[in-house]
């Protein structure tokens, strides 16, 4: 490994890109800070406190953000020097302190600790820019807009904590709106030179870890459960339904190659300066509803034991339950849907119009006494659609040209 090494950009063609050690190393600890704002959902919803999803979705933006800015970064300049590496565990370090932020937050008491784990993860990424602008000039332009963006954005996140509740959540909106307009303005110097089939890979192995840490809250549930004498009979519905559920949401990403899809998205962006911020904002509702769904599950696996969610601060109903899954379910579904189909890559074919309609459907399993299951019934519906219609699209192969291609 390299002490230190000029950083310049990497070319977007660069064959065999893939995912580094320290990348999935990065992932699996930003997961940690995932797996506990969901927790934070969970417990809010099971209390009865509506506002903890708003709350979560706030949370989930410091966590989501902070992960897109580094992904996509390490994309066009990883280097994977000493210098490179210490900043990266920086990063790290701001995540594990928004984790460690993350209860009290949730609770609403205090923003402190998780503005601090914010603050130090976005100063490392001034580093890394102001290292980009010192050592290759092509890209200085783009990299000072970034780092002075990204220093004077973190100076009001402190500032903020110094103004009324009462403005809280109207300074959060218009902090994170000037945080989402930075590359925007940034790129307009210059467009970094990230690597499609690369991005495809990190945002993929995010999905997939997101949707493990909603495996792994269920399961933690149903264990709970049984350790207070839950019989499998009252079980087994959730259980069944909730991997129904969390498979095909795997099976709806993954039915179009990603590297498909970023690869049009670089093409439309570099030829009429469109497409990457609706795909690459967009996964924000995508990774936020599939931690969603986990806290969800987890409510309903003790609903389904106990009959009800009974807390010394409030009871959460039957219905309640219901749509704590097939909210973030639906919200997930369609914006998957919505970013396949905005490049022309969903493989529904005719049945394109199943996805309102399951849609549809899914949100009125919310009333019914088995919500996760009919939810899960639903998807895998949705996803046997898309296997059929993608089967009538492909042309079927021909002795000759069998011949051909051989």
């Amino acid at each position: 490994m390299p002490i230190s090494v000029r950083m310049a950009a990497r070319r977007p063609d660069e064959p065999h890109r893939a995912s580094t050690p320290l990348e999935l190393f990065f992932d699996l600890i930003f997961v940690i800070a995932v797996g506990r704002v969901a927790a934070g959902l969970h417990e809010g919803l099971n209390e009865g406190h509506v506002s903890a999803i708003g709350t979560f979705l706030l949370v989930f933006f410091a966590i989501w953000w902070a992960w897109m800015n580094f992904t996509w970064f390490a994309s066009a300049y990883d280097t994977d020097d000493v210098p490179y590496r210490l900043a990266v565990f920086v990063i790290m370090i701001g995540a594990l302190i928004v984790a460690a932020g993350t209860q009290r937050a949730m609770a609403g008491s205090s923003y402190g600790i998780l503005t601090l784990g914010y603050v130090v993860m976005r100063l490392a990424m001034v580093g890394l820019w102001l290292r980009v602008a010192r050592s290759y000039p092509p890209g200085k332009a783009t990299a000072l807009r970034y780092a002075g963006g990204i220093a004077v954005l973190q100076v009001l996140w402190v500032a903020r904590l110094a103004l009324p509740t009462s403005l809280a959540l109207a300074s959060f909106i218009v902090l994170a709106v000037a945080e989402l307009a930075v590359p925007i303005w940034a790129e307009r110097a210059g467009a970094t030179s990230w690597h499609p089939h690369h991005i495809a890979e990190r945002y993929g192995l995010f999905t997939i870890i997101v949707l493990g840490e909603s495996l792994t809250a269920a399961t933690l549930g149903v264990q709970a459960a049984w350790n207070d004498d839950a019989t499998i009979g009252s079980l087994a519905p959730t259980v069944v339904g909730g991997l129904l559920i969390v498979f095909s949401m795997w099976w709806l990403y993954f039915e179009v190659r990603g590297a498909d899809v970023t690869t049009d998205v670089r093409e439309d962006y570099l030829t009429r300066g469109r497409g990457i911020l609706a795909w690459g904002y967009g996964h924000y509702l995508v990774f936020a509803s599939a931690a969603a769904v986990g806290a969800g599950l987890d409510i309903a696996v003790g609903h389904s034991s106990t009959g009800s969610e009974a807390t010394e601060h409030g009871v959460l109903t039957a219905t309640g339950v219901g749509l704590a899954v097939t909210i973030p379910v639906v919200i997930y579904v369609v914006s998957v849907w919505l970013l396949h189909a905005r490049q022309g890559r969903g493989h529904l074919g005719a049945g394109q119009w199943a996805v309102p309609v399951v849609v549809v459907l899914i949100l009125a399993a919310g009333a019914t006494p088995q919500p996760v299951l009919i939810t899960g019934a639903l998807l895998v519906g949705l996803v046997t659609i898309g296997l059929v219609g993608r089967s009538d699209a492909d042309p079927p192969s021909s002795a000759s040209g069998s011949s051909t291609a051989a």
